[in-house]
């Protein structure tokens, strides 16, 4: 890809809050990976954005874009089979269809998910602020004990991604929830409140600021508890 339209397709990507600037990132890494299906970095990205617009889309359209989602995370795991960004993509998009379409979603993804992560972190657990640790916390936590769920190995894995970036406001939020589980309600909202505190994150600002509104919800919910 041409540096100027791979510079064009990182800055859509950044305004993705816009769903039209999200779509049209995708589209230009999706023809640059029909171009060449052995490109990794256009890939990877694709996946990426797919996995934005798999939250943020139309519920109709949600389903094809994790697909996609996969499908683009796939091709950068062929290209580039020891590089982390592939495997976290397949697992991010995968852990959204098992969350949201159903239990055969989940039961079909929950294996291959766990094993993406696993990956990322023999390959790098650094990679993207400890996001493996991050994912494999909601894995543990999401999961039923029956096939593998543990909130203890949930807070273990949250609590690591933490030691990569301490404000992390996804993964406070997600520990929060497994604190809430547990009944320690004081510490779960110790945790929200670092939410609302953490500093701004020039890269995953629209992120901060979703889960920031999502723990002023949940705490206003348990401040009476």
């Amino acid at each position: 890809m041409p540096p100027a339209q791979a510079q064009t397709a990182d800055a859509l990507y950044a305004d993705r809050e816009h769903l039209a600037s999200a779509r049209q990132a995708a589209e230009i890494w999706a023809a640059d990976v029909g171009r060449d299906s052995k490109t990794f970095e256009s890939a990877w990205k694709l996946a990426r954005v797919c996995y934005w617009l798999g939250n943020h889309a139309p519920q109709n359209e949600r389903r094809t874009f994790l697909e996609r989602g996969i499908a683009a995370a796939r091709q950068a795991v062929a290209a580039q089979a020891n590089r982390p960004e592939g495997h976290f993509w397949i697992a991010a998009n995968m852990g959204t269809l098992a969350e949201s379409f159903g239990l055969r979603a989940g039961l079909k993804y929950r294996k291959p998910v766990k094993e993406e992560l696993e990956t990322v972190l023999r390959l790098d657990p650094s990679f993207m602020d400890g996001s493996a640790d991050r994912v494999l916390g909601r894995w543990y936590f999401r999961v039923p004990r029956l096939f593998g769920g543990s909130n203890a190995r949930a807070e273990e894995h949250l609590r690591a991604s933490l030691k990569y970036d301490a404000n992390n406001t996804v993964s406070h939020f997600f520990l929060a929830e497994v604190l809430f589980d547990e009944g320690r309600d004081q510490e779960g909202r110790a945790a929200l409140q670092q939410v609302l505190d953490a500093p701004p994150n020039a890269q995953w600002g629209p992120e901060d600021r979703e889960y920031q509104e999502k723990a002023r919800a949940l705490l206003a919910t348990r401040q009476s508890r």
